[in-house]
């Protein structure tokens, strides 16, 4: 019998979607309400609407299957291809294609094509052999192996088995259960067609006789320690990240459910721009993400990014990226950046927007000048990026000749 496909609802990030009542159940607009609100800003059929559905997506890009019969699809307003450059810095994947080979028609297609690159070289180095390290294991053993436990075999004589302290060489180790794990969420995404789900499957099943299935969050794969045996596992350990950040809980009971994929697309610009910068910015000048900041004992924050001189280790300037679009600045954005400053005693602050404010800022708060730049993500990434430090330098330059 042939599965019928679901009924897509079709969002635009930060777009009002009116459908009229009959549109959506109201059981699924329950489920939308209770499980994703903090991703859909939803209004029911009322008589303030007009009776009609409303819906806004809040900053997150993706798939929600809601229920079998119902998905939502989320697209972002920046082009697609400039998401997968974004996500290209943002999780230092490093992936070069031949010039036209990355063009994709929408985000599950992104998806789909990371999804493919990941199993296909999690099956390469199956292929030349799992990467093994030594783990530490205690055993009774009725032979000696390793180092006996002598204080437990004097206190029980009378205990054939002895209690042995030894390593063992494994291939079932954080490495490779991180690989694991991330292709068993890629499986229960239901975003890849057969063919690429086939290879997912494969690259699954090539790893379920030596590596045991066990959860992880994103945050195990930063920070690893890499060298010349296991150095290609950088790569699948950033592409895992992707999907471990990115591939949300499943709101029902079952492991048949599908699994939504949201895009944070605040978090990811400030990735993105923190990213390209350290790639880009001439040499002197250090580029650091998530500063720490302490403004009393009782509230620390973190500040998005810092430039400072390497030379004297003086902080020249307090970036805070903003996914927003708004005419100008809030109060509450610039209270912020100005707090972050005085903290850090930096007198230049500066406030990065994807696009142009129709009134940009330019002021002095006190001591403190903060600025507006764009680093837009409409056209050519590095263009952008170029066309940013053109005019961050510029100031720079201008301050030093002052």
């Amino acid at each position: 019998m042939k599965r019928e496909l679901p009924q897509i609802i079709k969002l635009t990030e930060y777009e009002l979607r009116i459908l009229d009542r009959d549109s959506i159940p109201e059981s699924v607009g329950k489920k939308i309400y209770q499980n994703y609100r903090k991703e859909i800003d939803i209004e029911f059929p009322n008589f303030k609407t007009k009776y009609q559905w409303q819906l806004k997506s809040i900053g997150k890009v993706g798939n929600i299957p809601i229920t079998p019969e119902f998905h939502i699809a989320i697209r972002p307003k920046v082009p697609i291809n400039n998401i997968f450059g974004m996500l290209d810095y943002a999780y230092n994947l490093n992936i070069k294609f031949p010039q036209g080979q990355i063009q994709c028609q929408s985000l599950e297609q992104t998806y789909e094509r990371l999804a493919n690159i990941l199993a296909q070289k999690i099956l390469e180095r199956c292929r030349k052999g799992l990467y093994r390290d030594y783990l530490s294991k205690t055993e009774r053993l009725a032979y000696i192996r390793g180092r006996v436990d002598l204080r437990s075999a004097l206190q029980k004589p009378w205990d054939v088995k002895l209690k042995c302290h030894y390593n063992e060489q494994t291939g079932d180790i954080e490495d490779n259960q991180i690989l694991a794990w991330t292709l068993f969420i890629i499986g229960r995404s239901g975003l890849c067609r057969e063919s690429v789900s086939s290879t997912v499957r494969k690259a699954f099943h090539a790893l379920q006789g030596f590596v045991t299935l066990k959860h992880f969050k994103s945050a195990a794969c930063i920070d690893r320690t890499y060298h010349r045996l296991n150095q290609d596992y950088q790569l699948l350990h950033a592409l895992c990240r992707f999907f471990l950040d990115n591939t949300g809980p499943s709101h029902e009971t079952g492991d048949r459910e599908m699994l939504p994929f949201l895009i944070n697309m605040a978090s990811l610009y400030e990735q993105f721009v923190a990213e390209w910068l350290k790639a880009n910015t001439p040499k002197g000048f250090e580029v650091e993400s998530q500063h720490p900041v302490t403004h009393d004992q009782n509230y620390s924050d973190e500040i998005d990014l810092i430039i400072r001189d390497i030379e004297t280790n003086e902080i020249l300037y307090v970036l805070d990226t903003k996914y927003k679009a708004p005419d100008k600045v809030a109060k509450d954005d610039l209270n912020q950046i100005v707090a972050y400053a005085n903290a850090l005693n930096c007198q230049n602050a500066i406030l990065i927007y994807p696009q142009n404010l129709k009134q940009p800022l330019d002021i002095k708060h006190g001591d403190i000048r903060v600025r507006t730049l764009t680093f837009s993500l409409n056209s050519d990434l590095n263009q952008a990026g170029k066309t940013f430090l053109y005019h961050f330098f510029k100031d720079m330059i201008d301050l030093y000749k002052k």
